[in-house]
């Protein structure tokens, strides 16, 4: 077992297992712009104003426009891609998620960064079930803006 440069996880199978309860590292911090933004709410055709009216989102709470929940949440994919990497997986895919929740919100124009930890695993038939702690935080916020139990299914 080692570190990627990211200070990621890199290992086989056997030694996930020793890595319960470790935490694996964090992202580097990417900025989250309004461009994305209006990309994920063409693709989704989600377009509250919260998130696509830099004007009008000015005057709520948030001081401007926010990235959507979901979009938030579609963070941990990469988060966990850049993270993880198992040496002798055939393939690794997404199980689902056991709890979302959104603590405080990805406001345009500041940087986020994920970060990753292992909390379970268990065996499924030819391969391990990873339960992973995901946080999506935001630089200078007390709360991150994701966290989620995300289960990863790792064959060999």
């Amino acid at each position: 077992m080692t570190t990627s440069e990211t200070g990621g996880l890199v290992t086989d199978m056997a030694g996930l297992r020793e890595q319960v309860g470790s935490h694996i590292g964090y992202t580097e911090w990417r900025e989250m712009t309004q461009e994305l933004v209006n990309q994920f709410a063409d693709t989704t055709d989600d377009h509250n104003f919260i998130h696509v009216d830099v004007e009008k989102a000015k005057a709520t709470p948030f001081g401007g426009t926010i990235a959507h929940g979901y979009f938030t949440l579609s963070l941990v994919a990469p988060t966990i891609l850049q993270l993880m990497n198992v040496t002798d997986a055939l393939m690794v895919v997404n199980y689902g998620l056991d709890k979302v929740r959104f603590p405080a919100p990805l406001p345009v124009g500041k940087r986020w960064r994920g970060g990753l930890q292992i909390a379970e695993l268990s065996d499924v038939s030819g391969g391990v079930q990873v339960k992973l702690l995901a946080t999506i935080e935001v630089e200078g916020s007390e709360k991150p803006a994701c966290f989620a139990e995300s289960l990863m299914r790792v064959y060999g």
